[in-house]
């Protein structure tokens, strides 16, 4: 996922979150709202619970190619912030990522 389709400001984190619209899997927490800018957006957050900085950024770096070949950034109308959860670990990377395309497809706000 190219650094252009990221979000990174904490204050960005915070108002998106802050706007309630999720949905929730075992895997995955996605907040989302309509997008700002000309393309869709998504940060990634990975809690320490989760295990050392080695293995969250495995899991971060799983989570961004499993977005990348999910999403289509021109054509998806949200900006997301995904949570990942402990469930993440129990499961393969294909189960993930069809637990997280999954919650990606039936997001809808309002």
């Amino acid at each position: 996922m190219r650094k252009e389709y990221r979000i990174r400001k904490n204050e960005e984190f915070g108002a998106l979150i802050g706007e309630h619209h999720s949905s929730a899997s075992s895997s995955f927490v996605v907040y989302r709202r309509n997008r700002k800018e000309a393309k869709a957006r998504f940060g990634i957050s990975v809690s320490k619970k989760l295990g050392g900085a080695v293995e969250r950024n495995l899991i971060k770096r799983q989570l961004r190619m499993m977005i990348t070949e999910s999403v289509d950034f021109e054509q998806y109308p949200f900006d997301c912030v995904v949570i990942v959860r402990k469930g993440y670990l129990k499961q393969s990377y294909a189960g993930n990522k069809k637990d997280l395309e999954k919650l990606l497809k039936t997001g809808r706000i309002g």
